[in-house]
């Protein structure tokens, strides 16, 4: 019977194990190099990079780490923007840019979302050194 136990433990052992070294892994870093690509392919359509820039379609990005959602002086933002209540954070835009209208329902944003959690991660990167 003990043997049994023991047998059957090991599976169990194994599974932890790799959940123990999945888990020390590092978090997705972006490269910020990367990111001024997927900008310029992804953003720069909509919205500028520079400081003090103009509004094209939506708010410049400049700045936008740390800054309170929806508080560009001069830029209309629907209600739900608005209201949202948050300062955009690495994180936040991680759960933003793949799905704009999951996040904040009825946001002016209609864009379908960047997907790819590489190019997300070098676009974050980007959006961090716009200071």
């Amino acid at each position: 019977m003990a043997r049994l136990l023991t047998s059957a433990r090991r599976p169990l052992a194994g599974v932890l194990v790799v959940i123990g070294l999945l888990s020390a892994l590092p978090a997705l870093a972006g490269d910020p190099g990367k990111g001024k690509g997927v900008f310029a392919s992804e953003c720069a359509m909509c919205h500028s990079n520079a400081r003090n820039g103009p509004t094209i379609l939506g708010p410049t990005l400049f700045g936008i780490v740390g800054r309170k959602a929806g508080s560009v002086a001069g830029f209309s933002y629907s209600s739900g923007m608005k209201v949202a209540g948050f300062s955009w954070s690495d994180a936040q835009l991680t759960g933003y840019l793949p799905g704009p209208r999951n996040m904040v329902p009825g946001t002016k944003m209609s864009y379908g979302g960047l997907k790819n959690p590489v190019k997300l991660a070098d676009l974050v990167a980007y959006l961090d050194t716009l200071k």
